[in-house]
């Protein structure tokens, strides 16, 4: 994918306005690919919260969430409910290796994109340590991008990151604050496939539905480098001396072939899609022919 630059992007979006996400059938979603009317009214069952904003009924606000956060949030019920989508993005070091983070980046402003110009509650998630934070949103609405974009540009991928419990964590605060189910998009490099698969079955068992866009680089896929080595985990500042003849990288493409099916498994065994991507490839190719492809938009 096309690596964004330093300061938020300032691209035509556009393009992205006609596609839509699709969702599997599950208990709270209606039809395969049924999208909520986006009109507004008195429905009968509650479905999620939204950002108060001026204007808005003050007998619709949740005065009990905003006694614990301090925030005020309106209720949506189920007739005016919108696809709630969560663009989750994995904030440890390894994220920041080679063009993996500005590309992650440019996938996730235009996933982001996708949602606020369809109509969508778009949410942004963190996951960082053992945690799910900070959140952004929800916000619906292309009056919503440029702040989306800001809220990218501010994350910086460093130390670890347990995803087991991140995404455990995560779940925690969606049964807390939008009940409902929710397409999580969750954007990775997959270095942590135990957390994974708990992470992903404790999603899917509160009703979620969980695409796992892995995000690798051409090095990690097919790599270039040859002879004696000293290979430096960036996380843990562990090394390792080793020999790239043949063998070893022929012994390399197993373990990585191994290590993507198992994750695949993992996401598809609980309802999900797994999809891998290279940094290289262009955006407007991943999201218009790889995304269409896996079935994840249309």
């Amino acid at each position: 994918m096309i690596p964004a630059p330093a300061s938020p992007p300032q691209t035509d979006l556009t393009w992205l306005s006609r596609l839509r996400f699709v969702v599997h059938g599950r208990k709270g979603w209606g039809a395969w690919g049924e999208r909520r009317s986006a009109r507004r009214g008195a429905g009968l069952e509650f479905a999620d919260f939204r950002d108060y904003t001026p204007g808005d009924d003050p007998r619709r606000v949740d005065w009990n969430l905003y006694a614990r956060s301090d925030r005020a949030y309106v209720r949506l019920y189920e007739e005016e409910a919108d696809l709630a989508v969560i663009v989750a993005l994995d904030g440890s070091a390894s994220m920041g290796w080679g063009d993996r983070w500005p590309a992650t980046r440019a996938l996730a402003e235009a996933l982001g994109g996708i949602a606020l110009l369809g109509g969508d509650a778009l949410r942004g998630v963190w996951l960082q340590q053992e945690s799910a934070a900070p959140l952004w949103g929800p916000h619906s609405g292309g009056e919503w991008l440029s702040e989306w974009r800001e809220w990218l540009a501010s994350l910086n991928p460093a130390g670890a990151t347990a995803l087991g419990s991140a995404l455990r964590d995560l779940g925690a605060r969606l049964a807390d604050r939008a009940p409902r189910p929710a397409l999580i998009l969750l954007l990775t490099d997959g270095y942590d496939a135990a957390g994974l698969d708990s992470g992903a079955a404790t999603l899917a068992a509160r009703g979620h539905e969980v695409v796992l866009l892995h995000l690798l680089t051409p090095e990690e896929l097919e790599p270039t480098l040859r002879g004696e080595l000293r290979l430096v985990d960036v996380e843990s500042g562990a090394h390792r001396d080793v020999t790239l003849d043949g063998a070893t990288l022929a012994a390399y493409r197993e373990r990585r072939a191994a290590w993507q099916a198992t994750l695949r498994q993992a996401v598809n065994a609980r309802g999900g899609r797994y999809l891998s991507l290279s940094t290289a490839t262009p955006l407007k190719r991943v999201v218009l022919e790889e995304l269409r492809r896996a079935g994840v938009v249309r």
